[in-house]
């Protein structure tokens, strides 16, 4: 069975950040989408990859998007 969800801890311990961070990104409207599933905040899998894949980067320029114009 493939994992198709992770919790903000899991999803903290995969970037190497704090999970305070991902309340942070959460309560700014920032970060990837989630889910609140009974109370609890879960991240989909897919979800989670296309956030990464948007945050590809070529340079440190402002339009600096891999596929950017």
């Amino acid at each position: 069975m493939q994992l198709k969800h992770l919790n903000q801890k899991e999803l903290a311990r995969r970037w190497n950040i704090s999970h305070r961070t991902l309340e942070r990104w959460r309560w700014a409207g920032e970060g990837p989408q989630f889910m609140k599933l009974g109370g609890r905040v879960v991240y989909r899998m897919e979800d989670i990859t296309a956030f990464e894949q948007d945050q590809l980067r070529h340079s440190t320029g402002a339009n600096a998007h891999v596929g950017a114009a």
